[in-house]
């Protein structure tokens, strides 16, 4: 429930975690109540593309960099038609937005699209306590929301998990539509959407590809129907062990041996495909600054993430399924979470991270590429 009301930065508000940990500040964007899973992003810019990444869907995220909004809102840097994140929470809104693009500012863009915020708190100490005790529940509140605390935590506490939520439908789009090709058309590709962002398209279409964006309940018949050269599954939001329809649709295409290449839900669906489980990160890898070894090169690339779940892989060996040999070809420095999987018998490859580098670095690109390579090779 959101209502959206003038002079907002200046209405008190209450972050209330599900453990009982309370955060008072000022309410950021729209006043009134708003409840998700509370996690933290550690980008220091591109928060304009972070709140309009379908893969936050019911989450409360919190901005690690303490100065948010310097650069204001413009109209091209949308990952998606809307914000998806439940709420967001801010330690020093700036004031006054400066960028040659801006057109709004963002707490005016946070009020407008009914996202109801909270500013002024220390979100350092809020960063640690959920590094330390993991994601949890949360819920955000102000205006007439306002209640005593103990009520506002029993409503936060009726919340549902995020484990076992299945969320990449709500997200998805509903109708089929066509990415063209930048330049000479070379491949066709057929994009399931579980909560794909804009630039991924974007990306392939620069490299020649015409890009078919499917929704989440495509059929095999519907993917083979645009004559693809290839077949990608996006990111998306959710737990990965919800997700039988796409894991039954990408073992119909790995049945099919077409060149395939997955991207974070993705990636957690090519898991599932081999036989592989997925579990719950504690806290989860949400940022532009995450170090991830190529395992296939040695190098090392600074990646844009935003997972809470993760595939449940061995690190150390080749491993037999249905499809082949399948190694983890990707792995996080920080703390050894599988990034990426790759087949060794037929032309098959995902990553857990976010290549297409919106808001982020570009030292993942390569990988658009290594796809486009697969499908010469399948011609070939």
């Amino acid at each position: 429930m959101t209502t959206s009301t003038r002079g907002a930065a200046k209405a008190p508000a209450v972050l209330v975690l599900e453990d009982g940990r309370i955060f008072r500040g000022r309410a950021y964007g729209a006043v009134g109540e708003t409840f998700g899973e509370a996690v933290f992003s550690t980008g220091m810019t591109g928060y304009q593309e972070t709140l309009t990444d379908p893969s936050y869907d019911r989450q409360i995220v919190v901005a690690t960099a303490p100065q948010i909004g310097n650069t204001g809102w413009n109209d091209e840097d949308d990952e998606s038609g809307r914000i998806w994140v439940s709420g967001y929470v801010v330690r020093d809104p700036a004031r006054v937005p400066s960028n040659w693009r801006s057109r709004r500012s963002l707490d005016d863009e946070l009020e407008r699209q009914g996202v109801v915020g909270i500013s002024g708190i220390d979100t350092r100490a809020l960063t640690r306590h959920l590094r330390e005790r993991g994601s949890m529940r949360a819920g955000v509140f102000s205006g007439e929301a306002l209640a005593a605390d103990a009520e506002l935590l029993e409503r936060v506490q009726a919340q549902p998990h995020m484990k076992g939520a299945s969320l990449y439908e709500e997200v998805a789009t509903k109708e089929a539509y066509v990415v063209p090709a930048v330049g000479e058309k070379k491949f066709t590709v057929a994009a399931v959407d579980l909560g794909i962002k804009g630039m991924t398209p974007h990306r392939m279409a620069e490299r020649g590809i015409e890009v078919h964006v499917l929704p989440a309940t495509a059929t095999a018949e519907e993917i083979y129907a645009v004559e693809p050269d290839g077949v990608f599954f996006s990111n998306g939001p959710g737990d990965p062990a919800t997700a039988d329809g796409p894991v039954a649709l990408m073992t119909a295409v790995l049945e099919r041996r077409t060149p395939l290449f997955g991207i974070c839900f993705g990636n957690q669906i090519l898991g599932r495909a081999l036989g592989f489980g997925t579990y719950k990160l504690k806290y989860g890898h949400r940022g532009i600054n995450q170090p991830v070894q190529d395992r296939t090169t040695g190098k090392v690339e600074v990646t844009a993430h935003n997972h809470g779940f993760a595939v449940d892989a061995p690190l150390d060996k080749v491993s037999e399924t249905r499809f082949g040999r399948a190694e983890v070809s990707h792995v996080c420095l920080n703390d050894d979470v599988v990034e990426g999987l790759q087949l060794l018998d037929q032309p098959a490859f995902s990553v857990q991270y976010h290549p297409e580098a919106a808001a982020g670095p570009h030292d993942a690109a390569y990988l658009f590429d290594r796809f486009v390579s697969l499908m010469e090779g399948q011609r070939a």
